[in-house]
């Protein structure tokens, strides 16, 4: 239920953006530190949410993909925490920060979908974190398909669920293999 209510949460927030523009793969949609002046979702492509280290790596903190939110976080900041970088040609929907706590305030329906898909992301973060935690591929595999049950990814989806669960694909693919073997 809480991801349906996020996803109409997402949908709400289209309808009522109006205001679109569509990106190139590589370029930016904000820089840490810029002011934040606006609320984005995603209609197409892919985002993600990246944090530069002093040492010259970079932190994913989100993937972005349709009819997400992104950097929901930033609404209650004065400036932006991350970059947003498009890994893919994205259509991306924007409503002025000002509209959005307008909504929120002026409508119960929309506030109790903001919560909601709050709420949703928070269990998200909390599954990543614990996800992370666990030492093996096997490990991490099996808790990622505790959390999609039995939706596996679409075909050539497996190399998203590498990044997802934090191992290289190389390594996903070497313990899928080691599954079939002993389901045979």
């Amino acid at each position: 239920m809480i991801v349906i209510m996020s996803w109409e949460f997402s949908e709400q927030f289209i309808e009522r953006a109006k205001r679109w523009r569509s990106y190139d793969q590589g370029a930016y949609l904000f820089h840490r530190g810029d002011p934040v002046r606006s609320l984005f979702a995603i209609e197409t492509g892919e985002i993600a949410l990246v944090r530069p280290q002093h040492d010259g790596t970079t932190i994913t903190l989100q993937r972005a993909t349709p009819l997400a939110v992104i950097a929901e976080a930033s609404l209650y900041s004065r400036t932006y925490h991350c970059d947003a970088v498009m890994r893919s040609p994205s259509v991306v929907y924007a409503m002025s920060k000002h509209s959005v706590l307008k909504h929120l305030r002026e409508d119960p329906a929309f506030s109790e979908l903001w919560s909601s898909h709050l709420a949703a992301e928070v269990q998200q973060a909390r599954y990543r974190s614990e996800l992370m935690s666990r030492k093996t591929v096997a490990e991490r595999l099996d808790a990622w398909l505790d959390w999609h049950g039995t939706g596996l990814p679409p075909k050539g989806g497996w190399k998203n669920v590498a990044t997802w669960i934090g191992v290289s694909p190389e390594a996903l693919y070497r313990e899928l293999s080691k599954r079939r073997k002993k389901s045979v």
